[in-house]
Parts: structure tokens; sequence; C-alpha cells
């Protein structure tokens, strides 16, 4: 809104002069008053508004998104694996060690180890001198089945350098070096963490540190390399009588979901359940993510009291939040209720949420979970929990089919946003042309008194003029 003050000037002595030097009036400032008080009764109303759908545009964009932040928390537990958090156990570890992703499925699998995959481990000849001996420089080649890898040994190289080399180079690529001595001397040992048939490592280049791995190591021979002890082999095992080969002991594609670490020759039941403490998290984030988004609708909707003060007469005063009273909020929340009301046909005996213990709070809307009913629920209701939650009938999916009436595109919220958008934008023009009015006024009003001003600055001077012919008139007549 513009505003229109007095035109003032300052002489020189020092003296102030307002507009209106005709009539001595100040018709700059009522010309200001009259405006203002033809503009303040519709500025008022435009500013209130303005004010109050401001609030509400962002109550609404509040709730959206509290709405928004639940269906995602929901969404990530609305599975009945996930939920129930399967885990796995086996009921000997010394031969086989078992874990479980949300897609495993509840069962019992009998497996019976009988070869555990086992690594290549070659030695060199042996070196009399041991780990100082001198090693001719060129390049050593180490092949492990279809891979080969070269490390370059220097002039001056010593067996014990020669390690040192190769385990800067390949260690990352699973192959290690060490150096095994006794009273006859050392010999160079090379294994790997590469597992199964096929996979022996040999070496050649330097003609003292060629290996065959596929040779078996004649300790009684200073001259022989080879493997040590045996070959490597795959893992042979059987699932409930299948019987199945692995290159490596951790099995994960045997079982969906279920991830095998065999450890030793020997038969272990492997069992896949719901983890009872996996369970109660869920449900407890499933109260959490609901209480979030309840803390975001009762501060918007709230009624704060503000009672007087000692130190003052002011009356008792109270503050609406910007949804407070508003119908498509007590709409959507009513629903909410039903939801959590509403009893579940699919979950066997468990048919509410009070039967786990969960409650909700009369006053705030929120909802706490019993640790102490909890417990005592798990004794009957276990087998029942996720699929009262879960699923197409379970209560995340009907919540979740509420919200989307509000939260989706071109849904409740939306519309209302768009409204919103929409009168504010009406506000706006009626400002410009509120404005316009103003800036209209101002100027016919100043026209007006500027007019009336100088018609009275003229008579003035006319006045002035025949006072002082009149006096003339009578200073002459008495001389």
């Amino acid at each position: 809104m513009t505003t229109t003050s007095s035109t003032t000037s300052v002489s020189s002595n020092g003296a102030i002069t307002v507009s209106g030097v005709g009539s001595g009036i100040d018709t700059s400032s009522i010309v200001t008053a009259l405006v203002n008080a033809s503009i303040e009764p519709k500025q008022t109303q435009i500013t209130k508004q303005e004010t109050s759908v401001n609030a509400t545009l962002s109550g609404i964009g509040s709730l959206k998104s509290a709405l928004s932040a639940f269906q995602t928390a929901s969404a990530a537990l609305n599975n009945t694996t996930t939920f129930m958090g399967l885990s796995a156990t086996s009921s000997n570890e010394s031969y086989v060690k078992a874990t479980s992703d949300n897609t495993a499925s509840a069962g019992t699998y009998t497996v019976a180890v009988t070869q555990v995959a086992t690594a290549s481990k070659v030695a060199s000849q042996l070196f009399t001198s041991g780990a100082k001996s001198a090693i001719d420089a060129g390049t050593l080649t180490i092949t492990q089945g279809s891979k080969s890898y070269n490390v370059t040994v220097g002039s001056g190289a010593t067996l014990s350098s020669v390690r040192d080399s190769i385990n800067a180079s390949l260690t990352s690529s699973g192959i290690s070096a060490n150096i095994v001595t006794d009273s006859s001397g050392s010999r160079l040992v090379l294994t790997s963490t590469t597992t199964g048939a096929g996979s022996d490592i040999s070496t050649s280049g330097i003609d003292a540190l060629t290996i065959d791995g596929t040779k078996k190591l004649d300790t009684t021979d200073t001259t022989a390399a080879g493997y040590i002890t045996a070959q490597p082999v795959d893992a042979q095992y059987s699932i409930d009588g299948l019987a199945m080969t692995s290159s490596s002991n951790t099995i994960t594609s045997a079982v969906s979901g279920l991830s095998l670490t065999l450890t030793g020759k020997g038969t272990s039941d492997v069992t896949v359940s719901a983890d009872s403490d996996t369970l109660k998290t869920s449900v407890q984030a499933f109260v959490d993510a609901y209480n979030t988004m309840m803390k975001v609708i009762n501060a918007q909707t709230a009624v704060t009291a503000t009672g007087a003060t000692s130190s003052t007469s002011s009356s008792a005063t109270t503050t609406a939040g910007a949804l407070t009273g508003d119908a498509t909020v007590r709409k959507l929340v009513a629903q909410i209720h039903d939801v959590l009301s509403k009893e579940s046909t699919s979950s066997g005996t468990l048919s509410v949420l009070s039967q786990l213990g969960v409650g909700t709070d009369s006053s705030t809307g929120l909802l706490s979970l019993d640790d102490t009913k909890w417990t005592s629920a798990m004794n009957t209701q276990y087998g029942n929990v996720a699929s009262l939650f879960t699923g197409k009938d379970g209560i995340i999916t009907r919540m979740n089919s509420v919200l989307d009436s509000y939260t989706q595109t071109g849904g409740i919220l939306a519309t209302r946003q768009t409204s919103l958008n929409a009168q504010l934008s009406d506000l706006s023009d009626q400002q410009d042309a509120l404005d316009r009015r103003q800036t209209t006024l101002t100027a016919t009003l100043t026209a007006k008194y500027t007019a009336m001003d100088t018609l009275v600055a003229q008579l003035n001077s006319t006045s002035s003029s025949v006072l002082t012919t009149l006096n003339s008139l009578n200073t002459k007549s008495s001389s």
C-alpha cells in the first residue's frame, strides 16, 4: 500500500513551512488522513486474509510431508518376511554356519558335508642357505587356473625379498607367500584364498623357484617342488539328501535367501524361523512412524491457551493452529482411527492392536507398546502378528490406502493447495487494485486542496490590495 506524506520545507532561518500557504492549513496531512481512512478497511481485510491463507497453506504442506513420511516408513515394513525378520540357525556350527536375508522361507534343512573345499598350497625346492639364499634376477610368473601374475625379481634378490615382492604385488589377488625353515634349510611356500578343484598354483620363469602345482612335494628330495598334502578340491555336500558340489565353502545360491558356510565334515540341521526381537522392532517402528505423523497433525490443530501474567492485566488468550477445526483434517483423523480400531479377519485370533499391548493415548492419539503385554501376547499370538500388519488386508496397506487419497498427485491435499494458491493470487490482484485506487485518490484530493489553497491565496491577495487602497484614501482625507 502506498502512503502519502505532507510536503514540508525548511527555510534558512529554521522555520518549517507546510503545504497550504494560502490557507495556512496542512493540506498534505489532510489528504493522507482521508486516503488512509478510505483505504484502511479494505487493506485490513486483505492483510488478514493473506495471513490466514498462508498459514493454512503452510499447515497443509507440513501435513502432506508428514503423511508421505509415514507411508515411506511403513512401506519398508509391509512385507511378511521383512516384518518377521527371519533368522537362520545351525544345530552344529562345527560343520555348517548359516545366515538368512529377508527372501528366505521358513523351514528346516539337513546339510551333510562330506568334503570341504580346499585351497592350493605349494612349496619350492629347499634352499640350504635359508631365507638369505641368493635368487637369480628375472620375472617370476605365478599361474592359478586361467590367471597369471608376473613378479619382477631384481639383481641381488634373496628368498626373503622374493617373498616380500610377492606379498606386495599379489595379496589383493588372494595369493600370499611365506618361508618355512628347518635345520636343513628354507622353502618358499605359496598359498591362496581361492578354493576348489583346478585352483592349483604353479610358478615359472626362474629355475630355482619353478613349481608344478599338480605334483606332490617329495620332501626327501631337496630339489623337488610341488603341492603340500593334497591338491585343492571342491566341497561336497547334500541338502536334504540332494548331492551338490561347490568350489567355495561359502554357498549363497543353493537355497533362496540362505547363506551357508561349510566348516567341517559332518551333518547339521539348519532352521530358518522368525526372529522375535526383529518382530518387536518392526511393531515399534510402525508405532514410531505413526506417532511422528500424529505429532505433526496435533501441532497443526492444537489450541494453545495463554493466561494473564501477574505483571500485566492482560486477559487470557488462545492461539489456534493453522488447521484447527479444518474439516479435511477432521475427516483424515477419523479415517486413521477407523483403520486402527477396525478388527482384522486375516490374522487368526489376533484382531486388534490392543491384544499386542499397543494402546492409544486418548488425549494425544499417540500409540505406545507395553512390554509386559507384548511378552504375554507372544505366547499365543506370535505367528499372527505379521499378518495383522502386512499383506493386502493388513493395517499398513489399509492405512496407506486412506493416505493415498490425500498425498497422491491430484489428491485431496494437492487440490487444497491449488485452491489456496488461487486465493493468494486473487488477493494479490485485490492489493494491486487497492494500490491503484490509493494513488488515484491521493492525486485527486491533492489537486482539489491545492486548487482551494490557490483560491484562498488569491482572495487574500485581493483583500490585502483593497485594504491598502482604502487605507491610502483615509490618509489623504485626514490631511
